[in-house]
């Protein structure tokens, strides 16, 4: 079974020596590592992008020097060569990384999706491939993370800000048993070839390309959500998407964590109350905690008979309830819902981080992935 490590890259020289260490380190030797490095093709005219053309013909040129028949490297960032503005992003990178894989690859093969700036284990690649190969049938693997601390108290305090923010919404995903438990980074994913063909592949994003990629794996199958080798993103300040890390710690550290907030654990029971309530709908319409807002979301007053007509066992009717109350509703209800509940307040320090960590881990392992 061949590995492919699918990279994009923008603005990451420095990381690079770091990047190509690890999987130089790593014990399983099937591997195939892709690197888009890319931008704009418009940046070759901004003079405030110099230095990331700059930086990204340092890495290409680095890439190309030390690569063998085992490294592919795709240019979207020399003249000519880059991605139109309206058509780039790291969405676009890696559906290009994602969409070449696929191209060439085996069924069987597996895609780790990776970023230049996170760092791994040498039983990293091992540890993936070992658990696919115990689980034949999921779609997907969302692998445990930790962001390592950089020393700068200020920035550091971003970065647990942050992490909490994550950990606090999927510990209480996973309470509830949500089928949209799952916490979309694109460097701690992974899935068989077979499973990017079956949904079609990535829809190109400037960003949360991830999100609605483990979005479409959840509502086709199973994911995993344990790993026993975790990744270490870097946390750091960076404009390189709309949302993410990066700029989740430049509005932080500028004291806006409105968009980042800790959802009350009630709404998650609201949530809850609404998923559990599917079977019943199958005979009959009820009232739920989500009703009104998916009401207003769908522009009907008509949920729920259309579903019925199309599906007529109840596991069926259940299933496509499932489909229709996606995660990006759920994330949708929590914020709305967040403006007329009590704040809900979360300890931001390392201590609480890593108490959350340990818990979600348990949770982690524990849950079984189904989606009903």
């Amino acid at each position: 079974m061949t590995v492919h490590i699918a990279i994009p890259i923008l603005r990451e020289f420095s990381n690079i020596p770091h990047l190509l260490s690890d999987i130089g380190n790593q014990d399983y030797n099937d591997i195939k590592c892709w690197f888009c490095v890319n931008n704009p093709e418009e940046w070759h005219e901004d003079v405030s992008r110099a230095a990331d053309i700059e930086d990204n013909r340092k890495t290409l040129e680095y890439l190309n020097k030390n690569k063998d028949e085992n490294f592919i490297v795709i240019d979207k960032s020399s003249r000519g060569r880059a991605f139109p503005l309206k058509n780039s992003g790291v969405g676009w990178a890696r559906k290009v990384l994602f969409d070449k894989i696929a191209g060439v690859a085996d069924d069987n093969d597996l895609i780790i999706s990776m970023d230049a700036d996170t760092r791994f284990g040498n039983d990293y690649v091992s540890s993936v491939m070992e658990n696919f190969s115990c689980h034949k049938n999921v779609m997907a693997l969302c692998v445990p993370y930790y962001h390592p601390l950089t020393g700068d108290e200020r920035q550091d305090l971003g970065i647990l800000r942050y992490e909490l923010y994550m950990r606090h919404y999927m510990v209480n995903m996973l309470r509830i048993n949500n089928p949209y438990a799952f916490t979309a980074l694109g460097s701690a994913m992974a899935f068989p070839v077979k499973s990017y063909r079956k949904v079609r592949g990535i829809t190109p994003r400037q960003s949360g390309e991830d999100f609605y990629l483990l979005q479409k794996f959840r509502k086709s199958g199973e994911l995993l959500l344990w790993n026993d080798s975790p990744v270490y993103p870097m946390g750091r300040c960076s404009d390189r998407v709309a949302f993410g890390t990066g700029p989740a710690l430049i509005k932080g550290l500028n004291g806006d964590w409105s968009s980042y907030p800790f959802y009350n654990p009630l709404i998650f029971d609201e949530v809850k109350q609404t998923f559990d309530s599917f079977s019943c709908l199958y005979h009959a319409d009820i009232e739920m905690p989500m009703t009104q807002f998916l009401k207003n979301v769908f522009k009907t007053e008509n949920l729920w008979d259309p579903l019925r007509k199309n599906y007529t066992t109840e596991k069926a009717f259940i299933h496509a309830c499932v489909v229709k109350v996606d995660a990006l509703r759920i994330l949708q209800y929590l914020r709305y819902r967040q403006q007329s509940v009590e704040a809900f307040s979360v300890e931001v320090s390392q201590a609480e981080r890593d108490r959350l960590y340990e818990i979600e881990n348990e949770l982690r392992k524990s849950h079984d992935g189904t989606i009903t």
